[in-house]
């Protein structure tokens, strides 16, 4: 099992570009900042996440500062490198308390 659903702020986006099968693909950098129950213990928790958008969804008009919902899933960002990135497969944009799907 490989999924990830995560609330996060977008940071930075890349230029839409293209993938050599000529579909769109969006690079986002996401921020996540939550409370989270660990041992028993409130834990503060904080990271960044590289995320791509790839088809018609890399073409939602997000901005940065948007806060999202994603769920997707983890891979390699290339054959050649570990970094991990997410994929995001459903993206839906939180406006104060309501969720709207792009």
């Amino acid at each position: 099992m490989n999924t990830l659903v995560i609330a996060a702020t977008v940071q930075t986006i890349e230029p839409l570009r293209y993938t050599p099968a000529g579909l769109p693909l969006l690079r986002l950098q996401l921020q996540h900042d939550s409370e989270q129950q660990e041992a028993g213990l409130n834990r503060k928790v904080q990271c960044q996440l590289p995320a791509v958008l790839i088809g018609e969804k890399a073409s939602l008009p997000l901005q940065s500062g948007d806060r999202i919902k994603a769920k997707g899933f983890l891979a390699q960002r290339s054959a050649k490198s570990t970094q991990v990135v997410m994929h995001i497969q459903e993206i839906q944009l939180i406006q104060h308390t309501e969720l709207k799907e792009l």
